[in-house]
């Protein structure tokens, strides 16, 4: 299912981001250059991380931005990047943060089956290592079509 969620336009490597904020902003503007969601979506992904703080940040150097889908979903998306330099996000246990999964759903339950790919692409630690040593977004997209992360 990812495979069909993560695209040419969606996956960015090498991306230059001040801080945590204009980091989430670009996924964002990935996510409604492509259709899956209004702008609205970008401003509710950075008030949440405001609001609620940096538990988006999942596990090390690895954060989630997302936001509910009320706030300009159009449809079902993820999208990935790679930080040109890692950023803080304020998570004392995970930061700086260098890789971005982002997430849009339309409700509270479409997106479980993706998600639990998700995790599995997020537990193959020759992945994450081969995307840090830099990975073309290209070979990323052509990884995650593979299926090579499913467990068997």
């Amino acid at each position: 299912m990812i495979e069909n969620l993560f695209t040419e336009q969606t996956v960015a490597v090498n991306v230059a981001a001040k801080d945590w904020e204009e980091a989430v902003r670009y996924g964002g503007a990935m996510f409604e250059a492509v259709g899956n969601t209004t702008a609205e979506y970008a401003d509710a992904m950075v008030n949440t991380v405001k609001e609620i703080g940096s538990y988006i940040v999942i596990a090390p150097g690895i954060a989630m931005p997302h936001a509910r889908p009320e706030y300009g979903v159009k449809k079902l998306g993820m999208g990935f990047v790679r930080l040109a330099s890692p950023v803080p996000f304020g998570n004392e246990e995970y930061d700086p943060v260098d890789l971005l999964i982002f997430l849009c759903a339309t409700d509270h339950n479409s997106h479980i089956s993706a998600l639990a790919e998700l995790m599995q692409l997020l537990e193959d630690e020759t992945f994450l290592e081969r995307v840090r040593a830099g990975m073309t977004k290209e070979e990323i997209l052509s990884y995650i079509q593979s299926g090579a992360f499913r467990e068997t």
